[in-house]
């Protein structure tokens, strides 16, 4: 078995509205598809090739730390996404931790899902 490309991220969330104020108005993702009923809501982000989507409803996917861990790869300056989580009150569930080959900060939503925000350092 091959493959090419993983299709989506899904996380659960407990508030659609807090969460979506997270991703949209903290991280500064836009909406890239919405499907909402009175039991089921499903939003899409596009992030470079690949999508991250949050869903409330699914009886199959449960919120929180103990799941997978989406690593977001920033552009721009670190220091100043870190300032404004923390103006945001992000809960911050590892602090920023610098490695040989990046630097990486780990958040919560509001849902209480692991957020990894990731910047590479440049090759030598």
């Amino acid at each position: 078995m091959k493959f090419k490309e993983f299709s989506f991220v899904v996380y659960s969330v407990t508030d659609v509205k807090k969460s979506r104020a997270f991703y949209e108005k903290i991280l500064g993702l836009k909406p890239a598809s919405i499907y909402e009923d009175d039991n089921f809501t499903y939003v899409e982000y596009e992030v470079g090739q690949d999508t991250l989507a949050i869903s409330k409803g699914a009886a199959s996917f449960k919120p929180g730390k103990t799941g997978a861990t989406i690593a977001l790869e920033l552009v721009g300056n670190f220091d100043q996404m870190v300032e404004k989580l923390k103006q945001e009150k992000v809960k911050i569930i590892r602090k920023k931790h610098e490695s040989p080959v990046c630097t990486f900060i780990i958040v919560a939503d509001p849902s209480g899902n692991q957020i990894m925000l990731h910047k590479r350092k440049n090759k030598k």
